[in-house]
């Protein structure tokens, strides 16, 4: 069977996906976890002295709060009904760590847990570094500071 008449036959046998439904899912989801996020750096601004501090500590505080969901199994049932929504933002950045770091923790600490849980996040990190570098030489070029 050639691939083309594969994916005919996977595409007649599928069921319709509920496009709107999932759109409206991760609207809601993401818009929680940004709502929360937003309520964390209000109190943040009235304890910190300066705003890069008080979006430090709502940073630590999103992905610790990603984090101890993702331990109690929480946060895999908001990201399977949310979807994107649940995977775009820090918290889901966290999950994906933490998910990982709970799956090979059997493998031992160093070689199970500390290599793998970069497995998946590592790539995000790499990209994250590299696109702020580019970035930063776009800037550099067209303020002219070189």
């Amino acid at each position: 069977m050639r691939p083309q008449e594969y994916q005919k036959l996977v595409q007649k046998n599928s069921p319709p996906r509920p496009l709107l439904r999932n759109m409206l899912w991760a609207f809601f989801v993401g818009g929680l976890i940004c709502t929360v996020g937003q309520v964390v750096l209000e109190i943040a601004q009235k304890t910190e002295n300066t705003k890069a501090e008080a979006a430090a500590v709502t940073l630590a505080v999103m992905i610790f709060v990603g984090t101890v969901l993702t331990a109690l199994g929480v946060y895999d049932e908001l990201a399977e009904k949310g979807g994107a929504g649940a995977a775009v933002p820090i918290t889901g950045f966290a999950n994906t760590v933490t998910a990982a770091a709970m799956e090979f923790r059997r493998e031992g600490f160093l070689l199970g847990m500390g290599a793998k849980m970069f497995v998946i996040a590592g790539p995000v990190i790499v990209f994250g570094i590299l696109s702020g570098f580019i970035v930063t030489l776009i800037k550099a070029f067209v303020l002219g500071l070189f």
